[in-house]
């Protein structure tokens, strides 16, 4: 179960997040963070905000006004744009990396996810830049070639991986399974269709696990929650429009799911 909510809590107590995504040279960069922030509020988080490329974060404001960005002059994110961006982290309580951000600024991802002092979920791009040794405190969420990647640059195997975790959580992204495990701990979750292969499903889950953990959640239980609710939107997505749901209905669909997780005190 999930931490309940004070009934008396106002705008903030919640977890803020803040995405730090986005390229000029990644056309669909804008619609996969703009998924991802909404999946964060969707999923109860109070406040998100996005630090992009100028242009992408004007564009990502014309996705939804729930959207705050904070625009950094540049194309694309550079080492220049470390010392801002760590700014920017100190005000959040996890920190999201990597949606739509271009293999061009993986020296700007290495040291954000070295520096930041926070909880992390790390997606896309910034899962084939990384070693694991270098990472703490993070949610991973590989698919198949970003879990090679990241072995490859860990020099591990997939059956030495998890004894190597220290305090972070893997969640393999698959189907017919996802794997989620801790240093100790294994879950596996089967929800979910071939369906959601579609681009953005996977900016919206990392979404809903940095919205569950800037609410008080640990990491391994907002990485299960937010698989399986996930997943279960896309079956349910299924029943009504067959393969061609699309992430933003996955944003739409997971509340209702996600809500019998949720109590206040």
């Amino acid at each position: 179960m999930l931490i309940p909510r004070k009934r008396s809590s106002h705008k903030g107590d919640n977890g803020v997040v803040l995405i730090i995504g986005g390229s000029e040279d990644y056309i669909g960069a804008p619609a996969l963070v703009g998924m991802s922030a909404l999946a964060v509020l969707r999923s109860g988080a109070d406040l998100v905000y996005v630090a992009a490329p100028e242009k992408v974060a004007w564009a990502i404001n014309r996705i939804a006004p729930d959207i705050i960005t904070r625009k950094i002059k540049c194309r694309n994110f550079s080492q220049k744009n470390v010392t801002e961006v760590l700014k920017l982290a100190k005000n959040a309580d996890v920190i999201e990396i990597g949606n739509g951000i271009s293999l061009e600024s993986g020296k700007f991802m290495q040291e954000i996810i070295k520096k930041v002092n926070k909880p992390l979920v790390i997606d896309a791009a910034a899962l084939r830049v990384i070693r694991l040794q270098d990472v703490k405190n993070a949610v991973l969420l590989p698919h198949a070639k970003e879990f090679e990647a990241l072995l490859k640059n860990s020099r591990l195997t997939r059956k030495s991986v998890q004894k190597h975790l220290n305090n972070n959580i893997l969640v393999i992204k698959g189907h017919p399974k996802t794997v989620i495990m801790s240093k100790n701990k294994t879950a596996i979750n089967t929800a979910g269709n071939a369906g959601m292969s579609h681009g953005g499903t996977g900016d919206v889950l990392a979404g809903i696990v940095a919205g569950l953990l800037a609410q008080g959640n640990d990491p391994f239980t907002s990485a299960k929650v937010a698989a399986y609710v996930n997943g279960r939107a896309g079956e349910l997505l299924y029943k009504k429009l067959g393969f061609g749901y699309l992430a933003s209905d996955l944003v739409k669909t997971f509340p209702s799911i996600l809500k019998k997780y949720q109590k206040i005190k």
